[in-house]
């Protein structure tokens, strides 16, 4: 391989090994102002494209010690990697194909295990990280706060007890003082 080739493979398996994620999509009918549509929309996200010819991508993939995929690398390619989380960059990418009728999502890898197309959109139809972190939150506390109820079940049964036989003793009936009528008379 030329020293130019082995560079270029070189610096992607760098990339690869920096991210948790691959994402691989195809951008044959992307049009220049679209990729950088897509690459303006998956920044702030902390997430980069790369156009990589296959044969490249297959030997960075290799050298990365991340599964052989090279029967699924067809076509246009451009990869997807980054340092955040890969739900929020899923997500972009699903709607960008979905807006643009492009950029077909074709295989994912994360955490060296290969997802399917339909796993890298079961992916993008999560909700943000913060709203799993407080339903986790509210599943951990569930069982506290529900124990709480049952520990001050019996003092609020007492009370309420109480309650009613001081209702019952005075008669059911509020004080006079009390009564708008008995002010009026």
């Amino acid at each position: 391989m030329r020293p130019e080739k082995a560079d270029i493979v070189s610096d992607l398996s760098e990339k690869l090994n920096g991210s948790s994620f691959m994402l691989v999509t195809d951008y044959q009918k992307m049009k220049v102002p679209q990729f950088g549509e897509l690459r303006n929309r998956l920044s702030p996200v902390g997430g980069e494209i790369h156009v990589v010819k296959n044969s490249f991508l297959k030997r960075a993939m290799a050298t990365s010690g991340l599964p052989d995929v090279g029967e699924q690398l067809t076509g246009q390619t451009a990869v997807v990697t980054g340092q955040a989380d890969v739900a929020p960059i899923a997500k972009i990418l699903k709607s960008f194909a979905a807006e643009f009728k492009i950029a077909a999502l074709k295989i994912g890898v994360v955490d060296k295990s290969v997802l399917s197309t339909k796993d890298v959109e079961a992916l993008a139809d999560l909700p943000p990280r913060e709203v799993l972190l407080a339903q986790l939150l509210g599943l951990l506390l569930s069982p506290m706060s529900g124990l709480a109820r049952l520990l001050n079940e019996p003092g609020a049964s007492l009370a309420r007890l109480l309650q009613a036989k001081a209702d019952q003793q005075g008669g059911g009936e509020a004080p006079a003082a009390a009564s708008p009528a008995a002010a009026v008379a």
